[in-house]
């Protein structure tokens, strides 16, 4: 694994995201920050595949999948000490098991500026 880039991003950085627009839309903003490389996984078992076959720098996890959640792609990430942050249509109001209540989330739909605050940061609250 790399070290993050000199402007603070990460290079590599895993998106699961059941829907393929969206999920094409995160990875061209986050190519177009600069960000090498940028992977996606449309449910769980590709997502921990993809993490124990590359661990990421950074992840997004949209909280609901197709039947079902990423909450375990969560405790994995956690387990290797890799930053993430929860994607959510439902905002604050989305429910979060209590070991991941205070992670970072991204509302859908995003700004552009707060993906980037949110890869420079590394998940880490400003």
């Amino acid at each position: 694994m790399d070290p993050a880039s000199s402007d603070g991003m990460p290079n590599d950085v895993l998106v699961v995201e059941d829907d393929p627009i969206i999920a094409l839309d995160f990875e061209d903003t986050i190519l177009g920050f600069g960000v090498k490389t940028v992977r996606t996984a449309a449910n769980v078992a590709k997502a921990l595949d993809m993490i124990a076959d590359r661990p990421p720098e950074f992840a997004l996890l949209d909280v609901g999948l197709i039947r079902e959640k990423s909450f375990a792609v969560a405790e994995r990430l956690e387990a290797l000490k890799i930053p993430f942050a929860f994607v959510t249509g439902y905002g604050a109001d989305a429910r979060l098991p209590a070991a991941f209540a205070t992670k970072l989330r991204l509302p859908k739909p995003y700004s552009t500026d707060a993906l980037r605050a949110l890869l420079k940061n590394g998940g880490i609250r400003p």
